[in-house]
């Protein structure tokens, strides 16, 4: 079966809207006039030295690269403060603009080169950049940086001795990011900071503890009440203790010397254009390859739905509209499993055996999915299409091929696994998490007297209404086309760090009295186009 996903009228969006930006990122120069009204204030910007994780390093679409970080937040932030003493700002730069790893001359299993938007089979597809990648993560840099963003790390990583070690990169201890730069392979990201005596930090760290999480559609696990990081999977929500330990004790370094700084809260992670892009219901009645199958599929499915209602279950009907859009079946792991149940059923209305047996095993906890559940990006190539594990599987079941390659159908016939869908009981989860994640960064940032963003509520402006600019167009948060997130639909493109770069530096300027150089959104690209 093709994929039934349509986004031909995603094809006109995108041709209006990146008209006006097939240029390249221009970056502000440094050397910018100083007029008399720029201040510092009560801050010290002459090193400026700036922790995080991948939206500090200058992170987007899926890759890091050269043009990206030249682009990074933090790096615009120092540019600004150029106009009031700030000092030189110091990039650990990939090799290319192609952003992939290689480790022994061999690409990097996991960090592929960048993506930009094919045209090759007439809908937009964000494809990755064909090309040879030179980052080689064996190559170590002569620091130090300025921008101590690591993609992938999370709270704990930042003081975490060794994370930077190649030898330990071998068995996933360390970051392939931080090997590249770390003092030593026993340093942590922190002690590389502090080594600086920097006179101002930012500090926006603490997304990863619970994106990975939500990104992975819940595949992981809420460790609340584990106070041991480093029993947790890569996937897990960061125990909520342990966030706000390790927040504080950064942050008691690094105002250990006087230094002054800027800290940010957590996004909601469920308002990226990575959960809102795909719709729960994309399967269009209208689309040759599933149109004409939905009266087989709805006789099929009957005699399920009936079993469903004699389990007092009959909101897990499974049911496709032959007029309108309906939506994908999944698996929900939160639903008690009634695959036995299911079965023993079907046996005692005459179902055979094997028939009964792979329906229990396939719809035990299956439903239809409804607008309380995200869909994450990654499953457009995925929806609609043969599942080949699924497949193999039903095959050893006892299935004939014809039967279980239409029973292993993502979507349709086969339930999307948890890894596909964030469902309202993870995102609680991830919402519970965020509120008090960004309870400690809040109450911690008056403790040491810091400026403040709340990134939240900013973010969810640009999603809920957009942000317009000076020549009147309006930054959005919708995919590829709004200008503020990049094609992983996760990190904001340059246009969209350049307004979270304008919301830190006027946390600064209320907190310190500064009056500091904007950023110009419209200096920085929406896109990248190739």
């Amino acid at each position: 079966m093709k994929k039934i996903l349509a986004l031909s009228a995603f094809f006109g969006f995108l041709l209006i809207s990146c008209s006006d930006d097939d240029t390249p990122v221009v970056t502000p120069d440094p050397m910018m006039p100083v007029p008399e009204n720029f201040s510092a204030g009560s801050a010290d910007f002459s090193n400026f030295v700036s922790l995080g994780n991948s939206l500090t390093a200058g992170y987007s679409d899926e890759a890091l690269f050269i043009d990206g970080q030249n682009a990074s937040m933090p790096n615009m932030m120092a540019t600004s403060f150029s106009a009031v003493g700030g000092g030189a700002f110091t990039i650990p730069l990939m090799a290319d603009n192609l952003g992939g790893l290689t480790l022994g001359g061999a690409p990097l299993e996991g960090f592929g080169n960048r993506r930009i938007l094919s045209f090759a089979t007439g809908d937009p597809d964000p494809v990755r950049v064909e090309g040879a990648a030179t980052t080689e993560v064996s190559n170590i840099l002569a620091g130090p940086f300025n921008n101590m963003g690591v993609p992938g790390a999370k709270s704990f990583h930042l003081a975490a001795n060794g994370y930077g070690s190649l030898d330990a990169l071998a068995v996933g201890a360390a970051n392939p990011y931080y090997v590249r730069f770390a003092s030593s392979p026993t340093a942590s990201i922190i002690e590389d900071a502090l080594a600086q005596n920097p006179s101002f930090f930012s500090l926006w760290i603490g997304n990863n503890d619970i994106l990975s999480y939500a990104t992975s559609g819940g595949a992981g696990v809420d460790q609340e009440g584990n106070l041991d990081p480093t029993t947790y999977g890569n996937n897990d929500i960061t125990d909520p203790s342990v966030f706000a330990s390790v927040y504080n004790d950064l942050l008691l370094r690094l105002t250990a010397n006087g230094a002054k700084g800027v800290v940010a809260n957590i996004p909601d992670v469920t308002t990226i254009p990575y959960f809102t892009r795909i719709p729960f219901a994309p399967l269009d009645p209208t689309n040759p390859d599933f149109g004409p199958q939905i009266p087989t599929l709805n006789a099929n499915f009957a005699q399920l739905n009936g079993v469903f209602e004699f389990l007092g279950v009959p909101e897990r009907a499974i049911t496709f509209s032959e007029s309108g859009a309906s939506a994908i079946v999944i698996k929900d792991e939160s639903l008690t499993d009634l695959s036995d149940q299911i079965t023993q059923v079907l046996l005692a209305n005459g179902a055979d055996a094997g028939t009964a047996a792979v329906t229990g095993f396939l719809y035990g906890q299956a439903r239809q999915a409804t607008a309380a559940d995200l869909i994450v990006l990654t499953a457009r190539n995925e929806i609609a299409t043969l599942n080949e594990e699924a497949f193999a599987t039903l095959q050893q079941l006892g299935l004939p091929a014809a039967e279980a390659g239409q029973l292993a159908v993502n979507g349709v016939t086969y339930p999307m696994e948890d890894q596909w869908v964030l469902t309202s009981t993870e995102q609680a989860a991830v919402q519970a998490a965020t509120d008090k994640f960004n309870s400690t960064i809040s109450t911690l940032a008056q403790v040491y007297d810091l400026a403040f963003v709340d990134a939240k509520a900013f973010l969810e402006v640009v999603a809920q209404t957009g942000i317009t600019l000076a020549d009147g167009s309006v930054v959005t948060a919708t995919y590829a086309t709004g200008g503020g997130f990049s094609l992983d639909g996760v990190h904001p493109a340059p246009r969209g760090y350049a307004l979270l770069a304008n919301e830190f530096l006027k946390a600064i300027e209320e907190q310190y009295g500064a009056t500091l150089p904007d950023v110009n959104p419209l200096e920085y690209t929406g896109l990248y186009i190739q």
